[in-house]
């Protein structure tokens, strides 16, 4: 979500001056590199390249998937500001930048080449990584990193061309950083994008000991007559939604309020699945490029959302002309048990768990209805497709 601040809270925008961190993480200053540049490029991967009228929102107490959440007492709900997350001071400061540096409020910045657009997008993984230092699991949070990048920029049609990191450290590991790097590496394989180069800082007295922060950047590319923008979404179009593997790599610090309240430990076995919390929590954020690019070649999307922090809410709307807004279709698709686990323990409302989470929808397609019949039935097999809901008039989005 590379231009806005959501749950989650991300900001970028093309100009570099108001460039903001993410994700409640420290802010790293730039100190005591552990690496020398050539050429502007990182030593640690020099080059190296990795191919192959309105609508008000109803809340829906049961709907077969949803979880009821009693109304007659506040008392033990939890909520994501009650993590520490403010969306609406998120959107706020989104407001005030704007006026700054008018054009932002995109998944991903565009910038004029000729006959067409780099389309950049930057992030980290947020409080996710706390995860990582609890479990062990470093393998495989370079993908969630590289993925909410690309996945951000290939909304607006491109084709990823390279990623860049950063990884900060108190004291370096060469073991724990080589394990992170090889998920990136994972990541850009899995994107078709070089990993160009990086950057390794050691902070000593920044960082808690045995911990690390991570972020990067993509940058892709689409012919200008080619960007998907929203522009043509009419009330009638159809909404797809792409499954995700679980939490992904928004909403953690909210996770892990919840983890600490319900007794549990990351060992135990997730309630209604059979791999533990710690597995169903760390699970790798789904790179979308490669299935997306593919089903936009066959023609009919006009918008997409990368569903991040601010869940359906806040995203899906981010693509609509203005007098447009979208409703969902209870029932339509699978919510994982992550997630239920997650509402129950939390005592979290509806309202709040699909303002927050992607409750296991990734990205949303909006399509014509004649390009919805060839995404659904053409999938045979190769990709689990969902028909999620409909654009219509008014704003906003409505669950039925």
């Amino acid at each position: 979500m590379a231009n806005s601040i959501a749950a989650g809270a991300e900001l970028s925008c093309c100009f570099a001056a108001y460039s903001r961190n993410s994700h409640n993480k420290p802010n790293p200053t730039k100190t005591l590199l552990q690496k020398g540049e050539i050429n502007g490029f990182s030593s640690r991967f020099p080059l190296l390249s990795v191919s192959s009228n309105k609508v008000q929102p109803r809340r829906v107490e049961n709907s077969g998937h949803m979880f009821a959440v009693s109304k007659s007492s506040s008392f033990g709900r939890l909520t994501y500001k009650d993590a520490g997350v403010d969306i609406d001071a998120g959107s706020e400061l989104v407001k005030r930048i704007a006026k700054m540096a008018p054009g932002i409020g995109g998944f991903g910045g565009l910038f004029p080449l000729g006959d067409s657009f780099l389309v950049a997008g930057t992030d980290g993984v947020g409080t996710k990584l706390k995860l990582a230092f609890e479990t062990g699991i470093h393998d495989t949070i370079g993908i969630d990193l590289v993925a909410m990048s690309v996945n951000d920029i290939v909304t607006s049609g491109a084709k990823p061309l390279f990623f860049l990191d950063y990884f900060a450290t108190s004291h370096l590991d060469v073991d724990l950083a080589e394990k992170v790097i090889k998920g990136i590496v994972d990541g850009c394989q899995q994107s078709d994008c070089a990993l160009l180069g990086g950057e390794t800082a050691e902070m000593p007295d920044f960082y808690a000991e045995g911990e690390y922060d991570l972020s990067g950047f993509a940058v892709g590319i689409v012919k200008k007559d080619s960007v998907i923008d929203g522009k043509n979404i009419v009330a009638g179009d159809v909404l797809i939604g792409l499954p995700s593997s679980g939490v992904h790599s928004n909403g953690f610090s909210l996770v892990r309020r919840v983890l600490a309240r319900s007794g549990l430990s990351l060992e135990d076995q997730l309630p209604g699945d059979a791999i533990t919390l710690g597995e169903a929590l760390m699970a790798p954020t789904v790179i979308y490029v490669k299935q997306v690019l593919d089903i936009i070649s066959k023609g009919g999307v006009k918008g997409i959302a990368h569903i991040t922090g601010g869940g359906f809410t806040d995203n899906i709307p981010r693509v609509f002309p203005k007098g447009l807004g979208a409703v969902i279709y209870d029932n339509s698709w699978e919510i994982p048990p992550v997630f239920k686990w997650i509402q129950q323990a939390g005592k979290i409302e509806n309202s709040e768990m699909r303002r927050t989470f992607n409750m296991g929808i990734g990205l949303v397609l909006v399509v014509s209805q004649e390009a919805s019949h060839k995404i659904l039935d053409g999938a045979n097999g190769a990709y689990k497709a969902y028909r999620i809901g409909e654009v219509v008039n008014g704003e906003g989005v409505a669950y039925h």
